[in-house]
């Protein structure tokens, strides 16, 4: 099972049904700011709704499908990551990520993108991992270009969030790209 510490007082754990109250309820308390930008959030209320979360990401994990692990610093649930669907044929992935409130501007989301891209590319012999970000979003698209990440496009109205459509940014590491960068 994927846990890795970042440093001594944060890791990633592989979610479980144990996490359910917690997820919720980082999830409640986060909820305004986490509407600007997930189209989900206004639809999670109440906890039988995060345990199907965990349920299928458990579910997907067990099928070798994806990963979904919670951030945790000091104790305390910060933020989810994980992989989207793996597509195996084409060896490559996408990476999502959020934290919750008052968890931000730490650098915990960078520093677990980091270890994923890093499990992705080089543990599992992927090719491709890819990120994408509301346009507008400018924490979100720091943390790919930090860790080097080309931005390959822009997606017109991606994604249809409560106040309307979105543009995504894509951006793209390949594994040959990432080896250089290590």
């Amino acid at each position: 099972m994927f846990t890795y510490s970042l440093d001594e007082y944060t890791e990633l754990r592989p979610l479980a049904m144990e996490h359910t109250k917690p997820l919720f309820e980082l999830t409640d308390r986060s909820r305004d700011q986490l509407r600007h930008w997930l189209p989900w959030v206004d639809n999670v209320t109440e906890i039988e709704h995060t345990s199907n979360f965990i349920r299928n990401a458990l579910k997907q994990g067990a099928d070798n499908g994806g990963l979904t692990a919670g951030v945790w610093l000091k104790g305390d649930l910060a933020g989810i990551i994980g992989f989207h669907e793996i597509n195996w044929t084409n060896r490559s992935v996408s990476i999502g990520y959020w934290l919750g409130k008052g968890f931000e501007g730490q650098g915990l989301m960078t520093s677990a993108c980091r270890v994923l891209v890093d499990y992705a590319l080089v543990t599992l012999d992927l090719n491709r991992v890819e990120i994408r970000s509301a346009t507008n979003n400018k924490r979100s698209r720091a943390i790919p270009e930090r860790l080097g990440f080309v931005l390959e496009g822009v997606i017109r109205q991606a994604e249809k969030l409560p106040k309307g459509y979105v543009n995504h940014a894509v951006y793209g590491m390949l594994q040959h790209e990432w080896e250089l960068l290590r």
